[in-house]
């Protein structure tokens, strides 16, 4: 019985979904999470560098994308930021920190 997607593979379909949406659609470059868990949750942490063309869609995508709310199944993100950008020949990447919680 597959209990369908682990966190990290839904978290970054989630984020190329948003991005689609705004009309700046990114690469994922590299994806990589760990177990995480507190005294009263349990959840994730995530590292995510992502890449797209440079435009100024993307940059405002970007600028929005800790306030975001994301649709994942039995997850909710309790905190993502930019943690580096780089510009170069047109392009841009961006290195995400998220945490993921468990709601179930």
């Amino acid at each position: 019985m597959s209990r369908g997607p682990d966190i990290g593979t839904a978290l970054t379909r989630a984020i190329a979904q948003q991005a689609r949406r705004a009309d700046c659609p990114v690469e994922i470059v590299t994806a990589d999470w760990d177990q995480w868990a507190s005294a009263t949750f349990v959840g994730a942490r995530h590292q995510i560098t992502l890449a797209a063309p440079l435009n100024p869609a993307i940059e405002r995508w970007l600028g929005g994308l800790a306030d975001a709310e994301f649709a994942i199944s039995g997850h909710l993100v309790a905190d993502l930021a930019i943690s580096a950008t780089r510009k170069s020949a047109g392009r841009v990447e961006a290195d995400l920190e998220i945490l993921t919680v468990e709601t179930r």
